[in-house]
């Protein structure tokens, strides 16, 4: 592999990349685990989900799908082992700050709930209303755009986000809400969906995570280069250095011996080294005190530009 030109970019170079939601999945995604790095981690190797984060009592499962289109699944039951009563999906263009905000709401409702509480509020029903679920993108400056009678769509003030929202009748297991970024395309749009019967206030906040307006870290290489006309890439520049410390005391004890040492090798070491310093000393003040008498330019020897030479 040839080296990157001096004036070109270095791939490996970490930058800062905004919008978020343009920003793609970079590296791993760790950072979508984060808010439940309590949780019991199940590592599953090879099989289709090769990840399982669960909540203590395992109703709460965040599944790793590294292979699949959709890589996360999320899913939430009222008991341990059965049906879940909603599933929300991310696929692999998702950026993973954008999936914690939906699991740092779990790891909020599952703290706040007790063991098989049935009426937990990542269990609750959603609310009747569409605003419930949408309204960060609102505060955000989002607009509503023209949908389909009984859809709600909502753009983000670039066009190149939006969420889309069903109010038409469909089954429980039937996506019924979908947040996106990107133009159309398998390389270029993210896209999260969540099933009908997913808390309001589990979109809400997964839609919030969209709106955040600072950048996130990714490294140069990692940046979709469909994408890179449509967001920011600014650099992250090195850490200022730091100022000088104060020396300690072993500093000073320090310092005090190497210059003890610097004295010593300077010193004359026999009567002989004293008697050439003295001599050196009278010859060099006698040379000081002899008048100075520059000799004229006129008496400075020339050569004949005719030179003869001898017979």
């Amino acid at each position: 592999m040839n080296a990157p030109q001096s004036h070109e970019p270095d791939p490996y170079e970490e930058v800062l990349v905004s919008p978020r939601y343009l920003a793609g999945m970079g590296e791993n995604g760790e950072a979508s685990f984060a808010p439940v790095a309590h949780w019991p981690r199940h590592n599953l190797g090879d099989s289709p989900c090769q990840l399982l984060v669960t909540s203590p009592d395992h109703r709460i499962r965040i599944g790793w799908h590294g292979d699949e289109w959709d890589i996360w699944k999320i899913t939430a039951s009222p008991e341990s082992i059965g049906a879940p009563r909603w599933t929300a999906s991310f696929n692999h263009l998702t950026a993973p700050e954008i999936v914690a905000g939906l699991t740092a709401a779990l790891a909020r409702d599952y703290a706040e709930s007790g063991t098989h509480d049935d009426e937990a509020r990542f269990l609750e029903r959603p609310s009747m209303y569409w605003r419930d679920a949408l309204q960060p993108l609102i505060d955000a400056g989002w607009r509503r755009g023209v949908g389909e009678l009984g859809v709600v769509e909502i753009i983000a003030p670039d066009g190149q986000a939006g969420a889309r929202l069903d109010r038409r009748f469909i089954g429980e297991d039937e996506d019924a809400v979908t947040l996106w970024s990107g133009p159309p395309g398998w390389g270029t749009r993210a896209e999260a969906t969540f099933t009908s019967g997913t808390p309001s206030h589990l979109i809400a906040a997964t839609a919030a995570a969209m709106t955040i307006t600072a950048p996130v870290v990714r490294e140069r290489h990692m940046v979709n280069a469909d994408l890179q006309h449509l967001i920011t890439i600014t650099p992250i520049t090195p850490p200022a250095p730091r100022p000088p410390r104060a020396p300690t005391p072993l500093d000073v004890r320090r310092t005090a011996v190497t210059e003890a040492v610097n004295r010593a090798a300077r010193a004359p070491r026999s009567a002989a080294d004293l008697r050439v310093m003295a001599a050196r000393s009278r010859t060099t003040g006698t040379a000081q005190n002899r008048p100075y008498n520059p000799i004229p330019a006129a008496a400075l020897p020339t050569r004949s530009p005719t030179a003869r030479h001898p017979r």
